[in-house]
């Protein structure tokens, strides 16, 4: 007996290993998926009992209200200049601090430090530095260059959210692109140098190439993290001026906790998930195949 009930301890023993976390999973992430599902049928408000609404919520969404599609298309500029910018950028400089020097060692600690404050706190220190008397125009001051309204103008509100969020988020992907750079077998380089190859040629045909899966991966979590950006436009410019900053997550925000509408805002969110599931489904697809795995 001692013997069964050792072999069925053994067995159950995985499962109970990772049982705290596929049940803080259900909890925190599949129960709230599923009720943001079921409530988007209804029209509730925390007050009144809930009433069933059927497709009401979504019809609203997509032919009634506007603000919508300003806010998926803030979205999607965001998202765009983010994922290129802290992709592009964060390349450029893991290729910077390829050497082994003193110099990058320290850049590379400093580099990452940002990634260790919270985005609130960011976003508090870059509202004292856009003032209309802050820092970066006292900046621009010096070269004679006109101040700019950072965070009160609709033409650069979105781009000091995107300014924020690279600040914050480059150091960490260039380290990680870096990472994948050092990992490349030297003899792979040492043969293009007996080739004669051109750096261009060598970077799109070689390290490019090499270094595609951690560029897959960076990518895909970039577009997942700026579907949800939230704390820099609450902080900062609460959808404005003019709903230029109105993003999904805040325009979700708005409805469920100012307006009080969880039905419309449920809808919504579910609308959100959709969008980066099939993002997501086109992107393993139609992009991986291109991913070069050594």
């Amino acid at each position: 007996m001692k013997k069964k009930g050792g072999k069925i301890l053994q067995v159950l023993k995985p499962y109970l290993m990772v049982a705290p976390a596929i049940i803080l999973l259900i909890v925190f992430t599949y129960y709230p998926m599923v009720d943001m599902i079921h409530m988007s049928f209804y029209d509730y408000n925390l007050i009144s009992e809930k009433t069933f609404v059927g497709w009401e919520n979504y019809r609203r969404l997509f032919t009634v209200n506007i603000d919508f599609w300003n806010s998926l298309r803030n979205t999607l500029v965001y998202t765009v200049a983010n994922v290129v910018s802290l992709i592009g950028l964060g390349l450029l400089l893991s290729l910077w601090l390829q050497k082994s020097t003193r110099f990058n060692a320290i850049a590379q600690r400093l580099m990452y430090m940002p990634n260790f404050v919270s985005m609130l706190s960011v976003s508090l220190i870059f509202e004292w530095l856009m003032d209309d008397e802050g820092v970066f125009n006292a900046v621009l001051n010096i070269f004679n260059l006109p101040g700019l309204r950072w965070l009160n103008s609709s033409a650069t509100a979105m781009l000091s959210i995107v300014i924020i969020s690279v600040w914050k988020g480059i150091g960490a992907k260039a380290l990680l692109i870096l990472g994948s750079l050092k990992a490349i077998p030297e003899s792979i380089n040492e043969a293009a140098a007996l080739d004669n190859a051109k750096p261009l040629k060598k970077f799109f045909k070689i390290t490019l190439p090499m270094i595609s899966p951690q560029l897959f991966y960076l990518v895909i979590t970039s577009v997942m993290a700026s579907f949800k950006v939230f704390e820099s436009v609450r902080v900062l410019t609460q959808g404005g001026p003019g709903n230029s900053t109105d993003v999904l997550v805040f325009y979700i925000y708005r409805y469920a906790f100012e307006s009080m509408k969880l039905g419309y805002a449920s809808a919504a969110g579910v609308v959100l998930s959709i969008i980066l599931m099939i993002f997501s489904i086109f992107y393993f697809r139609m992009l991986s195949k291109r991913v070069h795995y050594q």
